[in-house]
């Protein structure tokens, strides 16, 4: 199976001082934005606004011990978590250090079609950074099509969206969207993914 790749640009959460990408978990503990430390704001000269919440982004990785009675190297996994603030809302006296890269690309008719032909349909917003269904709000954000290095990578993931849209309470109340508390990657969230990974590709 081909791994998922983000198909457009900008937006996405990332450390402000490094601008790599947060990944994984990650990806759903925060909003698009720049995100520091306490101690890499303070580093920076930078100040958090008074009354303002942090946010927890995880990290992990396996770490390697030798077994005390037989000598060999297990595996065991590492955990911890960091608190963040998004500097450009959050903190005062930092810049930001995001490059912003836009493209420019005719809409795609017959894609437009399916897009605006879609009956009972969701609210929608154009948003960078994510693109995700709320079912509780019955809303979907897409990145917008200058975010997308192809229009057809926009429309494929706007129809993904859109998919999971269909399992909404007010239409095919779909287990894999209707079940709360799904948990990411577990056999419910999996199953609601494939049905939308291969509606699309149909």
């Amino acid at each position: 199976m081909v791994p998922w790749r983000k198909p457009w640009i900008n937006g996405g959460a990332v450390n402000w001082k490094t601008q790599k990408p947060y990944r994984v978990i990650n990806t759903f503990l925060l909003e698009a934005g720049e995100y520091a430390t306490f101690k890499q704001i303070q580093e920076a000269g930078g100040k958090v606004k008074k009354g303002e919440k942090s946010h927890i982004v995880v990290f992990w990785k396996w770490l390697e011990k030798e077994d005390e009675e037989n000598g060999k190297m297990e595996k065991i996994p590492y955990l911890r978590y960091f608190r963040v603030f998004e500097i450009n809302k959050q903190v005062e006296g930092l810049n930001s250090k995001r490059k912003h890269v836009t493209f420019n690309h005719d809409p795609i008719e017959k894609a437009e079609e399916v897009y605006k032909g879609y009956m009972n349909a969701p609210d929608y917003t154009f948003h960078s950074g994510k693109a995700v269904y709320y079912p509780t709000l019955d809303k979907i954000n897409c990145p917008p099509l200058k975010d997308f290095p192809k229009a057809e990578e926009y429309y494929s993931t706007m129809f993904h969206e859109m998919v999971h849209s269909t399992g909404h309470k007010s239409r095919l109340a779909r287990k894999g969207v209707i079940t709360e508390n799904v948990a990411f990657g577990d056999d419910v969230y999996s199953k609601e993914e494939l049905v939308a990974e291969m509606v699309i590709k149909t």
